[in-house]
């Protein structure tokens, strides 16, 4: 396996994250990860002994403040992207000295809204030789979720993730088994401060917008209804205000925060300015600014989810990379099958915002995957079409949220409209468009939906939403009447043989209904066999 090498322009390292496990990715392992934030840039080198137990080799902070200018004006500064690809330069140089082969590197809210993001994405390939993935806010508190479970044990309880970083702050609510909910505000620390703040303002005046811009904020109304055990906050302000309470993590241990000890301190910094937060206070220059904006979005979150105190576990979006990598290193699992498997966990968490049908949701997919591998030499569809198809399966009826009626137009609204975790922004609107279809008329240009894909664009959606058909009418009930289903072709027809019981009559007549897309673009009636009655 080739080593790190140097970084240049000629020899630009590329993570290894594409092959399954082998002889060369045991334990002990050595990986890294950077986490290219709106106020910071943070490096984590480790090395792991088990798949959640690891020691820290060398850990650093740079403040580079890549969101300031972002937020105002929707670029990223030359200076800023300069100190950052500086960075991004030394750490590659630390992987090299350290002997690793393996990381990841992120970027979020600031590269993620910057008009000239991907340029900073390929000088940071070009410079410093890291290929840098810039992820959406679920990604991020899948990331934040993952690290939270390595030192909390959620158990079956519900809890609230709350992730504040420099340019948004994500809400989760989560137990043991994954992320039930989650949604992205664009309140981030540092946002929050170019946006609201003025020279020359009255005092109070800020910490008044800010209260009533933190107002705004809302937790999951299903949260609500599970009555959740407790909050979790993670990122740097969150340590720092529970170490100026004197209850930070410490040793691999939770901390913890008492909200009543959060007011009194936003009480404190409120009266304090700037540079009495950082001779006093301890405070970096790059922390003292911003804290007081995310002490109060805590504040307002913890005050809805009716806790006394803060859980801080001292984790983070870094920490999640790092376990992220090791889980996709360590286990034969193809690196497509873990961005599929992420895929489907963030089409899920938005069905459940929608309150839609989980368990069809997630049968229809089944049998929607299984009729892809099945017919793979019919199809000639690819790898990411596969996870394409599984995502629009997953949410196909999510628009019956806004209405039974025309729900599928409402699917492909609110999904062209989400961020979907595993999915490119081009790839969002191609689920919308397979996931339109798995109803009614048929793909048309006369739809602007379809019209604005190109043309081989359209032609993968059209044979995705065949499939996809197929497989919600084999659900027409939505009682997983067809537990599963064999695929053949037999004298130039498609011959479905299912397993299931009853007489599926329903899933006959749904299926006649819907089969005439498929016979039209493969050119083969569809016949379904098995149960108490044949066609």
């Amino acid at each position: 396996m080739t080593r790190l090498r140097t970084p240049s322009r000629s020899t630009p390292v590329r993570p290894k994250r594409a092959a399954p496990a082998d002889p060369a990715a045991a334990f002990p392992l050595r990986v890294a990860s950077v986490d290219v934030g709106s106020n910071a840039i943070r490096f984590v080198a480790a090395e792991f002994t088990g798949p959640a137990t690891y020691t820290v080799l060398h850990e650093k902070r740079v403040g580079v403040r890549l969101g300031h200018d972002v937020f105002l004006t929707g670029k990223l500064a030359p200076e800023a992207m300069e100190a950052a690809v500086g960075a991004l330069t030394r750490f590659a140089g630390w992987m090299e000295r350290l002997g690793i082969e393996h990381y990841r590197a992120t970027a979020t809210s600031a590269v993620r809204e910057s008009r000239n993001g991907k340029e900073f994405v390929r000088r940071v390939l070009d410079e410093a030789g890291l290929e840098l993935e810039v992820i959406t806010g679920y990604e991020e508190a899948q990331l934040v979720y993952e690290a939270v479970k390595s030192r909390i044990p959620l158990g079956r309880d519900k809890w609230i993730l709350v992730d504040l970083g420099g340019g948004s702050v994500e809400v989760s609510l989560a137990d043991d088994s994954g992320v039930l909910w989650s949604e992205s505000h664009t309140m981030g620390s540092v946002r929050l401060l170019e946006e609201l703040s003025v020279s020359g303002d009255e005092p109070g005046r800020f910490q008044r917008l800010l209260r009533e811009y933190a107002a705004t904020l809302q937790v999951p109304a299903a949260a609500q209804h599970w009555n959740p055990a407790g909050m979790i906050a993670t990122g740097g302000n969150i340590e720092a205000l529970a170490k100026l309470a004197g209850t930070p993590p410490k040793g691999g241990e939770s901390g913890s925060l008492p909200v009543a000890a959060l007011r009194d301190t936003i009480a404190m910094l409120a009266r304090m300015p700037f540079r009495e937060r950082v001779e006093k206070l301890g405070l970096r220059e790059d922390r003292a600014d911003v804290i007081l904006p995310a002490a109060m979005v805590y504040e307002r979150l913890a005050t809805l989810a009716g806790v006394d105190s803060i859980h801080v576990p001292g984790v983070g979006v870094k920490n999640g990379l790092l376990l992220d990598l090791v889980e996709d290193l360590t286990t034969h699992q193809e690196w497509e099958d873990r961005r599929e498997r992420h895929a489907v966990e963030g089409a899920l968490a938005m069905g459940r915002r929608y309150l839609f049908d989980e368990a069809h949701a997630v049968h229809v997919a089944r049998l929607a995957g299984s009729l892809f591998e099945q017919l793979r030499e019919v199809h000639g569809l690819g790898s990411a079409d596969r996870r394409v198809l599984l995502g629009a399966a997953v949410l196909h009826d999510v628009g019956g949220y806004v209405s039974r009626k025309r729900h599928h137009k409402h699917s492909l609204y609110l999904i062209s409209q989400s961020e979907l975790p595993g999915f490119a922004p081009e790839e969002i609107w191609l689920v919308a468009n397979v996931a339109r279809y798995h109803r009614k008329g048929e793909p048309t240009t006369d739809h602007d939906s379809f019209a604005r894909l190109s043309p081989e664009e359209r032609e993968r959606v059209t044979r995705m939403a065949a499939l996809l058909r197929i497989a919600d009418a084999l659900d027409r009930e939505h009682q997983q009447n067809v537990a599963a289903v064999r695929a053949r072709v037999e004298k130039g027809r498609l011959v479905l043989e299912a397993e299931g019981t009853g007489d599926l009559l329903l899933e006959r007549w749904a299926l006649r209904q819907k089969a005439g897309l498929f016979a039209r673009v493969f050119g083969m009636e569809v016949r379904l066999v098995g149960g108490e009655a044949d066609d």
